[in-house]
């Protein structure tokens, strides 16, 4: 898919940047097959892997008061575990309030790929949780390897690479000639549907160029990042909180996560809740125009209840005025950027292309109660000649993100020295985008010929317009990445005790088809529908959701089929 799909800690008001943003699955290659029927052995129970199973997870203060920080170690190949090399994951916990009465350990994971759960905890996400779920469960996350506090870290573009173009710049070291820095190259907008060739080559390129970027900063690792290696690391994490069986929570990405895992261990799961799922059997070109369609589908949503939900801010006084205003927007963007303030992050830039354009409204897709406010009036003065506000929607969460202090840094020293010692750049304080863009491309098999690209960008613009020709062009990156040796699949859980999929009718990212999808293709696999619009249902304020998910968390009480909220 084109868009990241994510859960924000405590309501928080965005979702992951959408630049490089690619497609979603719940499967990847790997040494262990993950269907039912192949399933020869418990994938933990080979001695090599003992002493990965045997941790016990060493609590301390985190950072943030009230909540507790630990690191887990895992391996970097499950195919050769015993080879001294490992990633070292950051986990937090928030102890449960009513600790008389406690459970046990819920994990959680919020979404991305690409989101740190560590993280998101210590942001206030177990707020996100109902107060029976939170009085009976220690509230557990991970950030997943590769992914945020992990050691060693992905990164596609180092910060030293940017400084060492800055010194030469400052040094008066001349630029290559082979490299194209006139101004007509650097005023060029790529168009959200690449119908020339010129325009599809510099975005096949592009695509090239960021694909050997990531390649080049994490080769060692870029290989074993995918989500079927993640949910091992999550069977680790049970194993070391000292749980016979998971009780996990998935928000969007996460429900892949929670999906690999059920397949992987069935018989291990006490109860699983998947949010906002991803329907891991669909190809790569379906998923992009089932998700974009949904993207569509919530803009159309935005303009015909804009002014139910963001009052007098609305940009037009009728969907069909809104709908023009939009349009203009990604017209005049692709001609030439949007004008913004010279303290604008996109200043640099010359202002906002259409691709932010667009990211920028698909972003306010995912919370309207929050966000579609915001929008309104940045739109309206996006219209009007200044497009800062458009550009500065995500602005806050960055730098959250920036400040947030990883959990695991100090248990993750010898491993960060080994990371340097490979030569590996250290990762960027925020290095979601190339975790992503990673876990994206390694989990579901890309064709690595153009035409079948080409060939999707008139079906993706017939259901899903610019939303869908934009992430037909952002899954090119996928074309020159290593992929995993499974394919897209029914699941296979046989042994998995009823798992609760929760959908939304409005949900922009993960389209409410794909739960209803999931739902049935696990064996007792219930669905309870949300009618309302934005990303994912439970940790938003519904008193029905919450009541119901609690519920079967807690007591394992089913809900009945039809059920909605």
């Amino acid at each position: 898919m084109n868009r990241a799909v994510r859960r924000r800690p405590a309501l928080a008001t965005t979702a992951l940047a959408l630049l490089g943003a690619l497609s979603l699955t719940a499967c990847t290659g790997g040494p262990v097959p993950t269907t039912g029927k192949a399933r020869a052995a418990d994938p933990a129970s080979r001695p090599d892997l003992k002493p990965f199973y045997g941790q016990r997870l060493q609590w301390t203060d985190c950072a943030t008061d009230g909540y507790e920080c630990a690191s887990l170690t895992v391996p970097l190949d499950y195919a050769r575990p015993g080879n001294g090399r490992t990633f070292v994951l950051p986990v937090a916990r928030a102890a449960a309030t009513g600790p008389a009465r406690r459970i046990g350990s819920l994990v959680y994971n919020p979404g991305g790929p690409g989101a740190g759960g560590a993280s998101s905890l210590e942001e206030g996400m177990d707020e996100s949780f109902g107060a029976a779920v939170r009085a009976r469960f220690d509230i557990v996350s991970f950030d997943p390897r590769g992914v945020g506090g992990s050691v060693p870290a992905l990164t596609c573009e180092p910060a030293e690479a940017e400084e060492g173009a800055e010194e030469e710049a400052e040094a008066g070291v001349e630029e290559d000639p082979a490299v194209d820095t006139s101004e007509e190259a650097s005023d060029a907008v790529a168009p959200l549907y690449p119908r020339t060739e010129a325009d599809r080559s510099a975005a096949a390129s592009g695509a090239r160029t960021a694909a050997e970027d990531c390649e080049e900063h994490s080769g060692p690792i870029l290989r074993h990042v995918g989500t079927e290696d993640a949910a091992r690391d999550l069977d680790v994490l049970r194993a070391a909180l000292g749980e016979r069986r998971l009780t996990y929570l998935g928000w969007s990405y996460g429900t892949s996560l929670g999906t690999s895992y059920a397949e992987q261990f069935p018989r291990r799961v006490r109860a699983m809740v998947l949010d906002g799922a991803i329907d891991p059997s669909l190809d790569w070109r379906q998923r992009v125009i089932s998700q974009s369609a949904g993207f569509r589908r919530s803009v159309d949503d935005y303009a015909e209840q804009c002014a139910e939900i963001a009052g007098d801010s609305c940009p037009g006084a009728s969907p069909r005025e809104i709908r023009a205003l939009i349009e203009r927007l990604y017209q005049r963007a692709e001609r030439e950027p949007l004008p913004v303030a010279e303290d604008s992050t996109y200043a640099e830039y010359g202002g906002i292309d259409a691709t932010a354009v667009l990211d920028a409204v698909s972003l306010a897709m995912y919370t309207p109660e929050d966000q579609w406010e915001p929008l309104s009036e940045a739109l309206r003065e996006a219209d009007q000649g200044d497009a800062t506000k458009l550009g500065a929607l995500d602005d806050e969460e960055e730098t959250e993100e920036e400040e947030t202090e990883d959990p695991g840094a100090a248990e993750g020293e010898e491993a960060q020295e080994e990371q340097e010692e490979d030569g590996t750049p250290e990762p960027p304080a925020d290095n979601s985008g190339a975790a992503l863009t990673a876990v994206n491309c390694l989990d579901i098999p890309h064709p690595r010929s153009l035409r079948p690209y080409w060939d999707a960008l008139a079906p993706a613009d017939q259901a899903a317009g610019v939303y869908g020709t934009a992430g037909v062009t952002a899954e090119l990156t996928c074309r020159d990445w290593p992929s995993g040796g499974l394919r897209p699949h029914r699941v296979d859980a046989d042994g998995v005790p009823p798992v609760l999929v929760v959908g939304t009718t409005g949900d922009p990212a993960t389209p409410y088809e794909e739960s209803v999808s999931l739902a049935e293709q696990f064996p007792q696999g219930m669905l309870l529908t949300y009618e309302g619009l934005g990303h994912t249902a439970y940790g938003r304020g519904d008193a029905c959701v919450t009541a119901k998910v609690d519920a079967y968390l807690v007591k394992g009480e089913r809900v009945r089929p039809g059920a909605t909220c």
